[in-house]
């Protein structure tokens, strides 16, 4: 198989297993073009893509720019906090205004689940979901499931724990689908409170306790907890969260076995995260950093080439 199954990249939900590992073997191509000494190649030299970022983001934003621009393509980069969507623009007008100076992709993060999805049946241009609300963030599950095949050889068979607040995180759901698209067995960690109430339905265990959720794993996910999306109090206080489900050191070397740690970023140090955690030789968070270039060169590279045909 030499192309994707699907014209964008809404979440992990739409595609395939085949589709994740034409992906991974893309970026493994990326990943050595962006360790030569001359990061850049031709490949989207035609192409204009738009980034619509609806929602504040630091990394996802770069990580996506920097993959356009080693993939050479033009860039138009939109921030939604200075812009006339605020001054009550739907979000429809600002895409077609975006389209009328011939954009051929729109990466987009909206606060609003399914904002991706409504988009993509109203205009022509490849879709690609930076995240939407508390319901998917597709690239960064890809990037994740890569960093596991990296570090451990495969994905399929593998035992990972994603722990922390799973109720507000896309990160979790997307991370779910594509772990078991490609073979893992997942479990969720941390306070019922922050679990979904339908979770189980997704093959999915729960497991309240840290300790036990990290001897059974091989890979633990460090979620952080998401205040910004908290309109009530999930548990009584932070030091009360990070004793029961912080991972610290001590317990990373009490386990009789050595588990990798992975985190989507950014990182409270000291809430579900120890920084001798983080910046421990188990923890892959830079790695993740490093692949999540490679994995989206690869997934704006394979959709690029589904635009060229559609215009055939």
């Amino acid at each position: 198989m030499s192309e994707l199954s699907v014209k964008h990249l809404l979440g992990i939900k739409y595609i395939t297993e085949d589709d994740i590992h034409l992906i991974f073997e893309t970026a493994d191509h990326f990943k050595e073009v962006i360790n030569r000494s001359i990061k850049k190649v031709p490949s989207l030299r035609d192409i204009t893509i738009a980034n619509l970022f609806f929602e504040n983001s630091t990394r996802t934003r770069l990580s996506f720019e920097l993959a356009e621009k080693r993939l050479s393509a033009d860039v138009i980069n939109f921030s939604a906090s200075s812009s006339s969507v605020k001054k009550g623009e739907t979000l429809i007008d600002t895409v077609n205004n975006i389209l009328s100076m011939k954009v051929d992709m729109v990466v987009m993060r909206h606060p609003n689940p399914g904002a991706g999805v409504f988009l993509s049946k109203h205009i022509k241009a490849s879709i690609i979901n930076a995240g939407d609300g508390a319901h998917e963030h597709p690239t960064q599950a890809l990037l994740d499931s890569y960093s596991i095949r990296e570090r451990l050889g495969d994905v399929a068979g593998k035992k990972v724990v994603i722990v922390g607040d799973i109720l507000h995180s896309r990160v979790a759901l997307s991370n779910i689908f594509a772990l078991q698209k490609l073979g893992a067995e997942v479990k969720v960690c941390g306070p019922l409170t922050l679990m979904p109430k339908h979770i189980e339905s997704l093959g999915v265990k729960v497991e309240t306790n840290l300790r036990k959720a990290l001897q059974w794993c091989d890979v633990a996910n460090m979620l952080r907890v998401q205040n910004e999306r908290m309109d009530i109090s999930y548990f009584p206080s932070t030091r009360e969260y990070t004793q029961q489900f912080g991972l610290n050191k001590a317990m990373l070397n009490s386990l009789d076995k050595e588990i990798i740690v992975m985190h989507p970023g950014p990182i409270n140090r000291g809430v579900e995260i120890t920084s001798d955690v983080a910046d421990s030789a188990q923890a892959i968070i830079l790695d993740q950093v490093q692949n999540g270039v490679a994995i989206r060169m690869a997934v704006l590279y394979l959709l690029a080439s589904k635009i060229e045909k559609n215009e055939d």
